[in-house]
């Protein structure tokens, strides 16, 4: 983090609020309320360089863990992480991690980097999620997909592609207002 200006730590910063935004507006659906957080989650590693996406998760998740109510439902603190919908947040840092290695992958045709990087996004969350689910809550596999997974596939999809286009809104406006200040 040594090496980020100002500018890039504003917009971490920011990204986090939106996350926390993105969390309160919440419908519960079962044990995994809807949120619009996969939408943030999509637009970060299209607004913040390298590993900036990671850091915005990072810092939400510590903000949320020592009790910010950054959560869904208005929630926080470490029972919320280790109970057994945490594993889907810490997906969501492990999945920017990934998607950020992705994005920047030169091997890829460019693209193809930042719908792949979303999948894996994505894919990650639910992979450590239901992960977790199953271990915490000692249900099977076939019912935590069922109940934790198939709801959220579209929608998420739909909030992925959403906000992967609102990320590239933002960033070309960034951009503009670069070129306009200089």
């Amino acid at each position: 983090m040594a090496s980020m200006n100002s500018r890039e730590i504003a917009r971490i910063a920011v990204c986090v609020a939106l996350l926390a935004v993105s969390s309160w507006v919440s419908i519960p659906l079962g044990p995994v309320p809807f949120t619009l957080q996969t939408m943030v989650l999509a637009m970060l590693p299209v607004v913040l360089a390298g590993r900036g996406a990671a850091w915005a998760v990072g810092a939400y998740l510590v903000l949320g863990g020592i009790g910010f109510p950054v959560f869904a439902g208005f929630m926080g603190g470490v029972g919320v992480l280790c109970g057994p919908t945490g594993g889907y947040l810490v997906g969501f840092l492990f999945g920017e991690l990934l998607a950020s290695l992705v994005r920047d992958a030169r091997a890829l045709p460019s693209a193809t980097r930042l719908p792949l990087a979303l999948v894996v996004l994505l894919l990650t969350s639910y992979v450590l999620g239901t992960a977790w689910f199953v271990l915490s809550s000692g249900s099977d596999v076939a019912t935590a997909l069922l109940l934790c997974v198939v709801p959220f596939a579209v929608p998420d999809v739909v909030k992925m592609a959403c906000g992967a286009a609102l990320g590239r809104a933002v960033r070309h406006a960034l951009a503009a207002s670069r070129g306009a200040a200089a």
